[in-house]
């Protein structure tokens, strides 16, 4: 059945050919293998496969002597494939809820999965354009349908991919750790196993003992949602036991308790993490026991627990069943299809916690023109005001959402289509600040406000140092300072400004300063001569860069890696070369990879000092900005209020794109000053992107 689809296949799409110049069946050939050899679906499917290619364009193909159920699979997958999401404003459930209308054998979902899952392995052929239109539709529906499933292997892959072309920087940093650990993981799960092999043998448990990795992208979303670093992802990897047994559902639950029984009797259980989906399995129909537990050393240890047949669907979902020994072929598939009906059709009834969030926890907005807007979800209009435009945030006073009328803190919903409303002598006010969740929005809002407070606090420090030399008094800024957080003032510019506004009275500063005088004289001055002091200007020579203490390594030299000039605070290693040394390279350096898997032996591990020398590192920044002049000495400002020096300025203007591309080299002594340039700069009203080479 498969190879006669294929030849019809291969005839209709005779000539095509997809972006690398590849014939177009090979994208057919590239689904049905997944379909039939990764998942687990029968040759019907894979045949449905080449038969929807041959018919998406050319409908008068004869395809009768097919059977019916191969017959179905083709309309609803060319009914499907005709779905363009920006054109149905769909949001994620609609646009699954769709799917199922359109197919009346569920196969035609997993079919779909499977589809695009070769489309992304092939991602880098596509234009920029259509790729990210690709890696959205991934992220909003694909993926989460994919996990809705259980097939977790199949999301995670997904989830990498996006992730690779999103964030590259983030996807080689954290593979690359992955990488430089691994050796460690193994030595770990070898230590973990010693204690219990006794055991296990003794009560005649075979089994098989395996690492389990998180993917990149699950690690990236971890590190995302709980604000921690690489190394705060506790659970980046966990030991797995795979027992060896008949798929008897009593004896496959018997053997994971009794394996589960000899880990907490040798190893200290966190109770609290214990996740029992044998007697009562996750919607999806994923089986496992899940443990923390403490090693010798006190490190937390995830312990997962499942048979090969529970280790099979995890994998690769249900479908896993029809390639398991011992399961009948039919009954198994009748149960799996009916699980994607229920899950597909009902998929409120799963518990919450075990449904994915979209991606990065964003909402998709669209222009009344169809331009597609990622917002982060909680976003009201005023968000997508200031999305579109600063000038635009800033006059805003309402919208329309969808063709109805709404007031500027309306919350917008995925699939919402909105038009802003303005008026000139519009204002933000400081309420604003309350409707608004997106950083470029309340950066925007305060900066304007702040602007409006730094006038009045200019009114109020001329009228209180009038006062003072009325008085014949000194409010030394240490005073000031008390005097501020006495009465819950955060900054100066907020204590001058309440002055100007007439919120403060003055008769009680004068009070507060003449009881404060006698007893603070001497420290004040001490005070003050320590200000000036730290006040000198900065010494910014640019000669002591050598901050880095790198171990073992004494009587070396080392200097920092052109390739991707690390500054102090960033994340590093060094590698031993023949002759010039030893190399700091930062971690997600386009070059890490390679040298971490050829060179294991000559990577150093190194550590900055507690703080920074005296000295500067060199950065390059690529700023693309509109074609602006006021742009250019506008950076040169910003640049100029951190301790940082620029060392060359280049300027090349795109016409065709309407923008002018900067690249910057400059001096900083720490990659905090850096990430504060980097972000003032972004802030900055001309520019359109900033990022660190």
């Amino acid at each position: 059945m498969r190879d006669e689809a294929r030849r019809i296949a291969a005839a209709a799409l005779e000539g095509e050919t997809r972006y690398d110049g590849s014939p177009f069946v090979t994208h057919a050939d590239g689904v049905a293998d997944i379909v039939t050899d990764e998942i687990g679906l029968p040759e019907s499917c894979s045949a449905a496969v080449y038969l929807h290619e041959a018919t998406r364009i050319h409908r008068d193909i004869d395809i009768s002597s097919f059977p019916q159920d191969v017959r179905m699979m083709v309309e609803g997958l060319n009914k499907i494939s005709a779905i363009k999401p920006k054109d149905t404003r769909l949001e994620a459930e609609k646009y699954k809820k769709l799917i199922v209308s359109y197919s009346k054998d569920p196969r035609v979902s997993v079919i779909k999965i499977a589809d695009r899952l070769e489309v992304m392995r092939r991602l880098d052929m596509f234009p920029k354009m259509v790729r990210d239109q690709k890696i959205l539709e991934t992220m909003l529906l694909y993926m989460p349908l994919a996990h809705q499933l259980g097939m977790y292997k199949i999301n995670s892959e997904l989830g990498d991919i996006c992730l690779r072309h999103t964030e590259p920087v983030q996807f080689r940093a954290i593979t690359n750790k992955l990488k430089a650990t691994e050796k460690d993981r193994e030595k770990l799960m070898a230590e973990f196993i010693e204690p219990l092999k006794k055991k296990l043998s003794d009560a005649g448990i075979q089994y098989k003992l395996k690492v389990r990795t998180k993917s990149a992208w699950s690690i990236w979303r971890k590190m995302q949602v709980q604000k921690v670093p690489f190394e705060g992802v506790y659970d980046v990897f966990a030991i797995r036991f795979i027992i060896e047994c008949d798929p008897d559902p009593v004896l496959e639950k018997d053997l994971c308790w009794k394996v589960y029984s000899y880990v907490t009797e040798e190893y200290e259980p966190d109770t609290k993490r214990l996740r029992d989906w044998i007697t009562k399995p996750r919607p999806s129909g994923y089986e496992s026991l899940h443990i923390t537990v403490k090693n010798k050393q006190d490190s937390c240890l995830e312990v997962q627990i499942r048979t090969v047949r529970m280790d099979e669907e995890a994998e690769n979902g249900h479908a896993a069943h029809w390639a398991y020994k011992g399961i009948q072929h039919e009954a198994a598939t009748d149960r799996w299809l009916q699980s994607v009906r229920d899950a597909l059709e009902h998929p409120l009834d799963a518990n919450p916690e075990d449904l994915p969030a979209p991606p990065d926890r964003e909402i998709f907005v669209f222009t009344p023109t169809g331009e597609l807007r990622i917002l982060a979800a909680g976003s009201s209009v005023l968000d997508f005001a200031f999305n579109i435009h600063s000038a635009l945030g800033s006059r805003c006073t309402g919208g329309r959402v969808n063709g109805k009328a709404v007031q500027i803190k309306e919350k917008l919903q995925t699939g919402d289509t909105v038009e802003i409303q303005t008026r000139k002598d519009q204002k933000p006010s400081r309420d604003w600040l309350n409707w608004v969740v997106t950083s470029k929005a309340r950066t925007r809002i305060k900066l304007e406000l702040d602007a409006e407070e730094r006038k009045k606090a200019a009114e109020g420090r001329e009228i209180l140092e009038r006062r003072l030399k009325n008085w014949k008094l000194e409010f030394p800024d240490g005073m000031q300072t008390e005097y501020m957080k006495a009465h819950k003032f955060s900054s100066s510019l907020s204590f001058m400004a309440a002055i100007a506004k007439g919120e403060v009275d003055l008769g009680a500063i004068k009070t507060f300063i003449l009881e404060k005088a006698a007893a603070q004289q001497l420290q004040d001055a001490a005070l003050e001569h320590t200000t000036r002091e730290k006040a000198l200007p900065y010494s910014n020579t640019g000669e002591d860069i050598l901050v880095l203490n790198a171990k073992n390594v004494k009587g070396l030299d080392y200097k920092m890696a052109a390739c991707c000039n690390p500054v102090f605070g960033d994340d590093v290693f060094g590698f031993v070369t023949r002759s010039a040394g030893i190399k700091i390279h930062r971690i997600s350096c386009p070059n890490a990879a390679r040298l971490i898997e050829r060179y294991p032996y000559r990577i150093q591990k190194v550590i900055w000092q507690d703080n920074a020398a005296a000295g500067s590192f060199l950065a390059t920044l690529s700023i693309t900005t509109e074609m602006e002049h006021s742009v250019l000495p506008a950076i040169m400002d910003v640049v100029g209020q951190f301790r940082a020096s620029v060392r060359s300025f280049t300027v090349n203007e795109n016409p065709r794109a309407g923008t002018n591309e900067i690249q910057m080299r400059i001096l900083v002594p720490s990659s905090m000053e850096l990430d504060k340039v980097i972000s003032q700069v972004a802030a900055l009203k001309q520019v359109v992107k900033v990022k660190r080479q």
